[in-house]
């Protein structure tokens, strides 16, 4: 039994078949701001996904569902986007259960691609076996998803678990949501890039931490001074949720001395010591592949081939 995957962030869909397991079978990728957005996202999609189809020879009638992840604000009942944080234009209101369902003929189920990581972590990732767990992406900006007594936690409109928009300081930096002093303007790639553009110019990740593994006293200051504005959030996090494990996703989480362990340290340090008994923070396994593969859970469920409840 495989299933059609689709992934939609704000710059890039993936696109891919998937079994009951879990396993990517085969995938691909495109462009979704090529134009600015002018090409609304949604129209993209559907384009490429009949060219994903075509050049896999797949008949989407062997297929028993469609799964799509996607950014912004998802409500789960309708597969509809009903929000964003404000800078992606043509998204808000895209009918995306309602266009594959009648395009395709096929069982649709869209949710959150921030919640649908945090699905697949809790299903085939690190979080395996955690009925309480929170899963944090940290890159452009910031995405999660929280397991709360093995559900994921939706909230009355299928859209919580926003983790990159409680305010950290109410009287700081202004973010595209409206809000100020939002954790993902602190805690972001994009926030750290920024931070040391003050200092060096334009650097990326890798000679970032290049410069961290030679010892650079300024950027050793800069990258401390990051690392404790994600503690910051996932203490306040931890209080709120008390949860058995947190994983740390994006390309910043395959630094495992100079990022995993000095998070971890400053979380551990900073807690109520009841908090941290037991709490386990890692990096996240599935890496960009998470929220293709949490995307067809709910299908596997809704057919009773999966066991527990997302």
């Amino acid at each position: 039994m495989n299933f059609l995957s689709i992934d939609i962030g704000g710059t890039s869909a993936k696109t891919g078949i998937l079994n009951e397991k879990g396993s990517i079978l085969s995938k691909s990728s495109c462009s979704v701001c090529f134009d600015n957005y002018k090409t609304p996202i949604l129209e993209t999609v559907l384009k490429e996904t009949d060219l994903f189809l075509s050049h896999q020879s797949l008949d989407p009638c062997g297929l028993s569902g469609i799964g799509i992840s996607a950014t912004g604000q998802i409500d789960t009942r309708t597969g509809t986007v009903t929000g964003s944080a404000g800078h992606i234009e043509n998204w808000v209101g895209s009918p995306l259960k309602k266009c594959f369902e009648e395009k395709y003929g096929l069982p649709v189920s869209v949710i959150n691609d921030a919640n649908s990581a945090a699905i697949a972590e809790n299903w085939v990732g690190a979080a395996k076996g955690c009925k309480n767990a929170i899963i944090i992406t940290i890159g452009t900006g910031i995405g999660g998803g929280v397991i709360v007594d093995s559900h994921i936690l939706e909230g009355r409109l299928g859209i919580a678990g926003e983790l990159g928009h409680f305010s950290i300081d109410r009287n700081g930096i202004p973010c595209t949501c409206g809000n100020k002093g939002c954790y993902e303007r602190y805690a972001s790639t994009t926030a750290l890039l920024k931070m040391v553009k003050d200092q060096y110019g334009s650097l990326d990740g890798r000679e970032i931490f290049q410069k961290l593994k030679e010892g650079d006293p300024v950027m050793k200051e800069i990258v401390d001074l990051w690392i404790s504005n994600i503690a910051d959030g996932l203490v306040s996090l931890t209080h709120i949720f008390n949860p058995e494990i947190i994983l740390l996703g994006g390309g910043v989480s395959a630094q495992k001395e100079l990022f995993i362990d000095k998070v971890r340290k400053k979380v551990l340090e900073r807690v109520m010591p009841r908090f941290a008994d037991g709490l386990i923070i890692d990096a996240a396994a599935l890496s960009n592949d998470a929220g293709m593969i949490g995307a067809i859970r709910p299908l596997l469920l809704e057919t009773k081939l999966g066991t527990g409840y997302f």
